[in-house]
């Protein structure tokens, strides 16, 4: 219990009914933590071993199939196993091929999501096939077929940036003749500004000398 508390750990009972008693020093928050953690992946993979069964008739309606497959891909989504049985009644045994028949169109109306893990094969009265979830999706394969519009993308922007660059060397081109137009008006200003400012000097100092 000192090396314990010295530690800053617990003291757990281990071999209880041992000679003498095993203790173990140890950290039991998280001892309960990974138990839970190793439980739950248990659960999980007891989960995935799961094999879900869909029963089909030979002649079954349009509407009754497309249910079945919708369940059939739920289940797959959920990462469950499905087998896939069509029940043959009387004389529809002598007929093994619309089965497969059946089973094919179910194949290939989950082929994005799941995969023919086991093939169709007769058992007594039934005919059974096993899917199982895909690992990629065939919708990602056709992601290599949207570059070339970010090719285009990036070639538009290249294009706007030359065109700015053509207007902006015609701006300087036009501002060039008006930055030497103003000169000779400022010197017209200034002489016009002079001109006022000298005859009310010569009349101020030329009306005293009148009165003396």
């Amino acid at each position: 219990m000192d090396r314990a508390r010295v530690a800053n750990l617990d003291l757990v009972m281990v071999g209880e009914t041992a000679e003498p008693p095993v203790a173990r020093i140890m950290d039991y928050g998280k001892f309960r933590y990974e138990q839970q953690q190793q439980k739950k992946e248990a659960r999980k993979r007891s989960r995935s071993q799961d094999v879900k069964s869909i029963k089909f008739r030979i002649k079954i309606d349009e509407h009754d199939f497309m249910t079945k497959v919708n369940h059939i891909r739920r289940f797959v989504g959920s990462g469950h196993k499905v087998k896939a049985t069509i029940m043959f009644r009387g004389r529809e045994r002598t007929h093994p091929e619309l089965g497969q028949k059946l089973l094919q169109r179910v194949a290939e109306e989950t082929a994005d999501v799941a995969i023919v893990e086991t093939r169709p094969s007769i058992a007594g009265m039934d005919m059974n096939m096993v899917l199982a979830p895909a690992e990629t999706p065939k919708a990602s394969k056709e992601k290599p077929a949207k570059k070339p519009k970010t090719d285009d993308a990036k070639a538009a922007p290249a294009e706007a940036v030359k065109a700015d660059e053509a207007k902006a060397d015609d701006t300087k081109v036009e501002a060039a003749p008006t930055e030497t137009a103003p000169a000779p008006e400022a010197k017209e200003v200034e002489a016009k500004v002079e001109a006022p400012v000298a005859t009310p000097e010569v009349a101020e100092t030329e009306a005293p000398a009148a009165e003396a």
